[in-house]
């Protein structure tokens, strides 16, 4: 046998194709074909600094091989291989066998856990339309969420998709194709954009979907489709996420948490309970951070939806007049109501928006649960191997 060596592997089920990875290695080890993103083991040197800009944590998987996944092996990849079973086969006694346990542990190491969809959640498509077979949607409508003069312009783009089929769930992503080149000449690559409208349309029973998207000063994407007027031609693929989904279980307690445009799959989960169940009471609560109320997306429609269908807690950290208040500000005001909800098992926790205030989640959860007498880290541990804690962060 070959002495085992720990392989860097792209998890294709989870991966979002928003090859934010492939940009942030410094030495090329991570590339793309039209179906996925893979690490060649030839180059990767193990250096761990694609693992923070991924946003669904696909690229924080590890097998311990004796003989390395090739690229195009990974290329033709739906889900990730099983980690062999060294114990069958080592004939390399004690020491070869407490070497490979060590790199199993290692492997794992930083993964904390797999993600999964809840188990009542819909069956995902996932990538339905890839670069290579692109889809055209047409734009039906670019609305300003945000106030002139707020320093944030968010839009509300809706794409009509005629008569291609585009299978969506609330939870997932598309990509949006720019038109031109980059430096290198090459064609630009997609960006992701969180899907903010239900899983039949914008409007019931209508072949569009909606996106909240945020002008960035040097974005190429974000300014291309900010731009965007009605009629003109956007060019999609996805949609990608098979586990960020909403469950379809009517006792489900769901609580979000976001800010900016991370509203955007919250949005989309609102709307999809409005039609499903919209009789159901004290079941949804949403934390939504802002640096003001003019520039937190759908501040006005939020506003309107009664708080016995969707608790809101608005949590603005440059409103004139008032104190600084962030989402984990708003968390540990609501500590009794959290408290309660995080024992039951019908709780879901869904996080989503600006990386920076992740920590910020997880001390006041863990300052919750501490004074209930509980221990925030099993909590999390149950919550994500049963499908009810996600996290997407950019």
């Amino acid at each position: 046998m070959n002495a085992p060596v720990k392989q860097h592997l792209i998890d294709p089920e989870i991966c979002i194709r928003c090859h934010a990875c492939e940009e942030a290695c410094p030495i090329g080890a991570i590339t793309h074909n039209d179906d996925n993103v893979v690490v060649d083991m030839e180059k990767c040197g193990h250096c761990l600094n694609c693992i923070g800009p991924c946003p669904t944590g696909a690229i924080d998987n590890w097998r311990v091989v004796d003989r390395t996944y090739s690229i195009e092996e990974q290329f033709e990849w739906m889900e990730l291989p099983e980690q062999q079973d060294f114990a069958a086969e080592n004939e390399g006694g004690p020491a070869l066998d407490e070497a490979i346990q060590n790199l199993l542990n290692e492997a794992h190491s930083g993964a904390g856990g797999a993600t999964r969809a809840p188990q009542s959640a819909s069956m995902p498509v996932i990538n339905q339309h890839m670069i290579s077979d692109p889809v055209k949607g047409r734009v039906q409508g670019n609305f300003r969420l945000t106030e002139e003069g707020s320093g944030s312009d968010v839009r509300h783009i809706i794409i009509d998709m005629g008569d291609h089929p585009f299978s969506i769930l609330e939870g997932q992503s598309i990509g949006i194709i720019p038109p031109g080149f980059d430096g290198a000449g090459k064609p630009h690559l997609p960006r992701l954009y969180s899907i903010s409208s239900p899983r039949d349309g914008e409007r019931p029973k209508t072949n569009n979907i909606s996106l909240t998207v945020k002008r960035e000063e040097h974005g190429i994407c974000s300014n291309h489709v900010c731009d965007l007027e009605r009629d003109d031609e956007v060019v999609l693929v996805g949609p990608f996420g098979s586990t960020f989904l909403m469950p379809n279980d009517p006792d489900a307690n769901i609580i979000m948490i976001c800010t900016g445009t991370g509203s955007a799959p919250f949005r989309a989960f609102t709307m999809q309970r409005q039609r499903t169940a919209p009789d159901l009471a004290n079941k949804l609560m949403l934390f939504f951070g802002a640096r003001s109320s003019d520039s937190l997306p759908y501040f006005g429609p939020l506003e309107k939806i009664p708080d016995s269908f969707l608790k809101k807690v608005f949590c603005l950290s440059r409103e004139p007049g008032e104190p600084k208040k962030y989402v984990q500000d708003g968390l540990i005001g609501e500590s009794a109501a959290l408290a309660k909800l995080l024992e039951e098992p019908e709780t879901y926790i869904y996080i989503c928006g600006l990386k920076a205030m992740e920590e910020g989640v997880e001390t006041a959860f863990g300052e919750i649960m501490s004074k209930a007498g509980r221990d925030w880290h099993k909590i999390k541990t149950l919550m994500r191997e049963s499908g009810r804690y996600h996290v997407e962060t950019y």
